[in-house]
């Protein structure tokens, strides 16, 4: 009996543990929402000042300022996504997502106002990271898990109609067996020929190997006749060579422990998984199950809240809310002598009753309402008119001061009022009895009340229009008059032409049979399984000297996975983010061979759980001909894209699209195809659109310029990696294939000696070192730097000539020409208006 009890004892102590240790988590993440909070807080005060400030004329400091913004945002997004990820309150995580969306678009307002006053995609400030003493790391955007892990159901779903297309397409595509084909004479004599040479080598190699073994018997027959001074010197020998061993172990452990005195390296304790680690791992997976189980929980609690209100409440809701609008008739009728017309539905209804206005203003009100809508056509014409002369006379009347200004923002509304519910409702809150962390019912109630309330008003306005016109006309029969009709009739649309709807060429069709025919054409594919984090680069160090010195630098590869991160996976990632932060529809990466650009498209992909459509010239060859057949390829591709969103539109070797001439030997496959339709389908992507079109070029010096401008807004030029990002590189590979990195493997040296290769060489050169055999024998032979000098040395690098053909090539864009002409001292010239510029160019030439 006392067994059993000491066990249930035991039991209950370490269920309270991890009771505690979790209670304790949560409030670790609270407290981080609450410091993001505060900063939010700061940053808001910043942003909204007391007196508007006064227009920045010094450029730099201008940017100053928004690089500072910038990197205090991004370190308030992490802590954000940080304690969306862990906080298990359902009603908390919803306060939280809100900002972190907010956040979010914030920063990809500053990341394009900062392109905008930079005139570059990529900036550099390591001055602003001293400052805050943050780390490179500290800037890093983060991707927010919850892309993936609230839409896990569906894109389980959509990988297993995928796998399963696919699966059908291999068994009925499965190639029939190879008839035996016979050889000629020519090709029977070469295999005899190679057959003989080999037994003769094989017999050649015995005989040499019989000779050896008669020499060592000889050798070793005059070993065993020497004396006891042989075995002397063979005793001395072996000595020294075992003393020598000794030693230079013990010197290479005394070594190691000072390297781990000095900070130089870690203890192997601590590159072995660490046991804390693993836990922490394990409980946040846990806290996210966590999450699920109260979401759940959550979700009924507000079906039977609701349902107990409307079925508690709503009555008497009903009630009070007819007697309130009968009080008011009798108001008016003895204010005015008539019944008031009801508010329309549009106008507000009965809400604008129970506002805090006398029946007069009320009625005053409303007659101005109806005023205005008269005139609004009148004046719109007016107006019209009016417009060319008011725009030639605005440059002389008012100017505004020159200088700098903030752009207006759509998110600081939303930050606003996501910190204010914080501060109101959950800031000082107690919590004590909520020790689970579920959800907060009279919250829910709170929040519901409202919602029914405004449903009820709907129903009571119908009844109570129907009973005024009851009303006016019991009254015009008393005076002998005609009845007035009750209500208005509704208003025209506004709109005046309706747009013409695209017509849908496959609007007898599901989207299940499209997508399958879209994957057996080989236009959907399955994207491989990288993410972003393993485009792997380091942080570029001296760009902002560089800067100073009017050098402009090549950017890091953390550079590039930085815009990624910002143009595509963030925008792609948040419908809300995707709708109100600056509109980038199509972005073209371009960068010598190897550099990685079709698999930041395929992590694009995997980070947002998006679909691929591959558009490339190669692959569109022979498929759909003809112009209609292009017009359903391409209706079908964007139609499945926006209905299955995120989406992802790839074209591979885009320039093949822009040529200014067609090669002869590609003019069969006809590389021009979408380059009229494109544009077009370009124009008809809105906010709600979450799809984005990726081309990737090598040889972006072959396509019409203007063109290619046209297609793709944004253009993102990789570079080479430079020594930083291939010392990286050099040591993540190695062990990713197998290798080990000990002390006869000199990093260094091999990233000074890879300068001018690409990713895709690095990668090749280690598969091709690294084979199963050579990791079996790496306990005997570690690695060294030599072994990688000879495939390395077959290989052709990126050559300087190039890196610099594409760097005079993008100077060409608009983007760089805004940038060579802000460095030349033009910057006056870019920041006048744009409408005037034809003008401005004629008088120039008068």
């Amino acid at each position: 009996m006392s067994k059993s009890c000491d066990r249930l004892n035991a039991a209950e102590n370490a269920l309270s543990r991890t009771a505690l240790g979790l209670f304790r988590a949560l409030d670790t993440y609270n407290k981080l929402w609450a410091n993001a909070q505060v900063e939010l807080n700061s940053l808001l005060a910043q942003e909204f000042p007391v007196q508007p400030p006064r227009p920045e004329k010094d450029r730099v400091v201008f940017f100053q300022r928004l690089a500072t913004l910038y990197v205090r945002y991004v370190q308030i997004f992490r802590q954000l996504e940080e304690a969306y990820d862990q906080v298990v309150h359902p009603q908390k995580r919803r306060v939280i997502r809100e900002v972190l969306d907010g956040v979010m678009g914030r920063v990809l307002e500053l990341k394009n106002e900062m392109v905008e006053k930079e005139f570059s995609e990529y900036h550099y400030m390591d001055d602003v990271i001293q400052d805050l003493k943050l780390t490179p790391e500290d800037i890093e955007i983060p991707i927010p898990r919850y892309f993936l892990s609230e839409r896990s159901k569906v894109l389980q779903e959509k990988g297993n109609m995928l796998s399963n297309i696919l699966n059908l397409m291999a068994v009925v595509e499965r190639p029939k067996p190879v008839g035996v084909r016979a050889l000629n004479l020519e090709e029977a004599i070469k295999i005899i020929q190679v057959s003989e040479r080999a037994r003769q080598g094989r017999l050649r190699a015995k005989f040499m190997r019989e000779i050896q073994r008669d020499e060592e018997r000889q050798r070793r027959a005059k070993d065993r006749d020497l004396g006891a001074a042989a075995i002397g010197t063979a005793v001395v020998r072996i000595q020294k060579v075992w003393k020598g061993y000794v030693q230079r172990k013990k010197t290479k452990r005394e070594r190691e422990e000072e390297m781990i005195f000095l900070g130089m390296a870690m203890e192997p304790r601590h590159i072995q998984p660490c046991p804390a680690t693993t836990a922490a791992q394990a409980n946040e997976a846990h806290r996210r199950g966590k999450q699920e189980e109260h979401e759940e929980d959550y979700q009924k609690s507000i079906v039977a809240i609701t349902d107990k209100l409307r079925e508690v409440e709503g009555p008497d809701m009903r009630e009070t809310m007819k007697d309130q609008i009968r009080q008011w008739f009798i108001e008016c009728h003895d204010a005015t002598g008539t019944f008031p017309d009801y508010p329309e539905e549009e106008d507000g209804g009965s809400t604008l009753i129970f506002a805090e206005k006398t029946p007069q203003q009320l009625m005053e009100e409303l007659a101005a309402k109806d005023e205005e809508d008269t005139n609004k056509k009148l004046k719109g014409k007016e107006e019209n008119k009016d417009k060319g002369k008011k725009d030639k006379g605005k440059g002389g009347d008012e100017e505004e001061e020159p200088g700098l200004k903030m752009l207006p923002s759509a998110f600081l509304g939303e930050l606003e009022v996501g910190h204010k519910t914080f501060g109101e409702v959950w800031q000082n809150r107690t919590e004590s009895k909520n020790f689970s962390q579920r959800h907060e019912a009279e919250l829910i109630k709170e929040e519901k009340r409202k919602e029914i309330e405004v449903e009820i008003r709907l129903q009571v306005d119908e009844l109570m229009r129907q009973e005024l016109a009851n009303w006016k006309l019991a009254v015009d029969k008393d005076k002998g008059g005609k009845a007035k009709g009750g209500a208005k009739k509704k208003k025209g649309s506004k709109s005046g032409k309706k747009k013409k709807k695209d017509k849908d060429l496959t609007a007898d069709r599901n989207i299940e049979s499209l997508y399958q025919e879209l994957v057996e054409q080989g236009l959907l594919k399955q994207a491989d399984n990288v993410k972003l984090q393993d485009y792997l680069g380091d942080y570029s160090y001296l760009g902002t000297t560089l800067r100073q010195t009017d050098i402009e630098p090549m950017p890091s590869l953390s550079d590039v996975r930085q815009v990624i991160a910002l143009y595509a996976v963030l925008p792609l990632g948040s419908q809300v983010v995707h709708e109100k932060a600056p509109l980038v529809k199509a972005i073209l990466l371009a960068g010598p061979a190897g550099v990685g650009k079709k698999m930041l498209v395929h992590a694009i992909c995997q980070e947002t759980g998006a679909n691929l459509f591959d558009l490339s010239p190669q692959n569109l060859a022979g498929k759909y001909p003809g112009k209609s057949g292009l017009t359903m390829m391409l209706h079908m591709v964007f139609k499945v894209a926006r209905l299955m969103q995120p989406s992802v539109v790839w074209i591979g070797d885009t320039e093949k699209m822009f040529y200014k001439k067609v090669p002869k030997e590609e003019k069969e496959l006809d590389p021009k195809r979408l380059k009229k339709d494109l544009p077009k389908i370009l124009k008809s992507i809105k906010g709600e659109d979450r799809v984005l079109v990726v081309g990737t070029t090598q040889d972006p010096f072959n396509a019409d310029l203007k063109s290619l401008c046209k297609v793709y807004s944004k253009i993102i030029l990789i570079p080479r990696p430079d020594y930083a990002s291939r010392y990286v590189m050099w040591r993540q590979l190695i062990k990713k294939n197998g290798g080990q990195v000990t002390a006869a493997l000199d990093l260094s040296s091999l990233a000074k000696i890879s300068d001018g290769y690409t990713q895709g060489h690095m990668v090749q050169v280690v598969c091709s070192i690294l084979t199963e055999r050579r990791v079996q024998q790496l306990a005997k032979r570690p690695l060294s730097a030599a072994e990688f000098v000879a495939p390395l040395a077959k290989i052709d690098p990126v050559f300087q000539d190039e890196e610099e053909a594409l760097k005079n090539w993008y100077a060409k864009t608009p983007l760089g020409k805004k940038r060579a002409k802000a460095a030349s001292g033009k910057e006056g010239e870019e920041e006048a208006p744009t409408k005037g510029g034809k003008d401005a160019k004629k008088k120039g030439k008068k």
